[in-house]
């Protein structure tokens, strides 16, 4: 191994770890941040926004829909006062096993006492039974298997979680030996088994009408659907998740990464472990950092937000952003689209011509998208132009879906031009739109006087790159 490099890449960490300047240029890479208890009132959503959230992800495992419909109402509230678009991601339940505590108090479990993991759910949850919501988990079970239960989002940091055994399986019902004393306190905990099959569907009945109703009401931007079923899926995921972001990045999908700053849940600052696992992921090319627990039930959900931004940024400041552009272009080869071809140039005539931004004026977002693939320098403003429809019977105006589906996208930051303009702007309105846009960018500190502007749109028939050098 070339001593020369590792020394390189201590460097990089290094610059990456150091305190922000204090006038901090925003980050590229998207944050996703967890509505929930500590992070759903319209004065705590407003804040997020401001220190960089740019979508919110609604957790199905807690809550009901009432109580997601409140929260999204009041980021509404939020996106209405600060006038920052923002997405929203619906998250569903999935195969997840929960313990039923109906009544929400403390249940204590003491070393080597039993407990008895039952599916009847109409049963009080106590310190010898714990109702479950799985009803085959006696069939899936041996005696000497291990079970572990934990607060939803277990960090590693709390003292609430148990380690059980299973001593006997008497019909439905699972006997288990307590192997630590604990406290379980929190509303919501979580049942995890190694090395065995759970027969629960990815999507659960309860998920579909989830999705089928108050989804399609609300118009979600984007569905996560995600679990670890098998011990084998963590422990091969240090070797599978560098992999997995370049075949991602490759292919133009966003790459979200989470599970990075945990101790933030409880704590002020992360650790320097978890400070470099964000400054690495922004370095392998992931889009967007997720935080669940540390926004959905930590402390301090706005300073979350408003560090791991920071560290992403100047992570940004020592990515190799024109090694990355020469190897996308290697790897999409000849097979490259009319549209990625246009796409790629824009990002090459910005880094020659050392552009402050890219224009990128779209009905869809999928040219804004591809321009990101390259993960250029310069930000990436996508204009999107609405497009009209009719049912016969109305006139709407589609736009702002594809706009906040741009929001997960690393160094996309979308507007949404006059709908009284066309998808394909003539020249009569294409200068209007464009100093709309143009405008935009100086207001979000993107464009200085003097500057240069690549932009990339589509006439007629045709996409055309060119240009711009701004005056004062």
């Amino acid at each position: 191994m070339n001593p020369h490099l590792n020394l390189e890449e201590n460097m990089r960490l290094a610059s990456v770890l150091e305190p922000s300047k204090p006038s901090f240029f925003p980050a590229r890479t998207k944050i996703v941040g967890t509505l929930g208890p500590q992070s759903r009132t319209v004065e705590i959503i407003t804040n997020c926004l401001k220190a960089g959230m740019s979508v919110a992800q609604f957790d199905f495992s807690w809550g009901d829909t009432e109580y997601h419909q409140e929260t999204l109402d009041n980021l509404k509230a939020a996106v209405k006062s600060t006038k920052k678009l923002c997405g929203v991601m619906l998250d569903t339940v999935g195969p997840e096993l929960q313990v039923i505590n109906k009544t929400e108090r403390p249940i204590s479990l003491q070393e080597d006492s039993f407990v008895v993991l039952t599916p009847d759910q109409d049963k009080e949850a106590t310190s010898s039974l714990l109702p479950i919501n799985f009803t085959g988990l006696s069939s899936a079970v041996k005696t000497g298997d291990t079970i572990f239960i934990g607060q939803y989002l277990f960090t590693g940091s709390e003292t609430t979680s148990v380690w059980l055994e299973v001593t006997e399986v008497k019909g439905e019902d699972v006997v288990c030996l307590v192997k630590n004393s604990t406290t379980l306190s929190g509303p919501l905990y979580t049942l995890h088994v190694s090395q065995i099959h759970i027969d629960l569907p990815t999507l659960t009945d309860k998920d579909k009408e989830v999705i089928s109703t108050w989804g399609v009401r609300n118009s979600i931007d984007i569905l996560s659907l995600s679990y670890t079923r098998h011990a084998e899926d963590v422990r091969h995921v240090f070797m599978f998740q560098k992999t997995a972001v370049f075949k991602c990045n490759m292919a133009g999908k966003p790459v979200v990464v989470t599970r990075v700053v945990d101790s933030m849940t409880e704590n002020l600052r992360p650790t320097r472990a978890e400070a470099t696992d964000v400054a690495n992921a922004v370095l392998d090319g992931s889009d967007a950092i997720l935080l669940g627990a540390e926004t959905l039930r930590g402390l301090y959900p706005v300073e979350t937000i408003s560090t791991v931004g920071k560290i992403c940024a100047e992570a940004e400041k020592v990515f190799n952003y024109d090694l990355y552009y020469k190897r996308t272009v290697k790897y999409a080869g000849d097979s490259m689209s009319h549209l990625e071809s246009i796409t790629s140039t824009a990002v090459r005539a910005a880094i020659k011509v050392k552009a402050s931004v890219i224009l990128c004026f779209t009905s869809t977002g999928r040219a804004a998208r591809l321009i990101a693939k390259y993960k250029p320098i310069t930000p990436v403003i996508s204009v999107v132009v609405p497009r009209v429809k009719t049912d016969q019977l109305r006139w709407t105006f589609t736009g702002a879906f594809e706009a906040r589906q741009s929001l997960i996208v690393r160094g996309v930051f979308p507007m949404l031009a006059d709908p009284r303009h066309q998808a394909e702007p003539t020249n009569a309105t294409n200068e209007s739109v464009l100093k709309v846009a143009l405008d935009h960018g100086k207001a979000a500190g993107f464009i200085k006087p003097h500057d240069r502007v690549v932009v990339c749109q589509k006439l007629g028939d045709s996409y055309v790159v060119k240009i711009l050098e701004l005056e004062d």
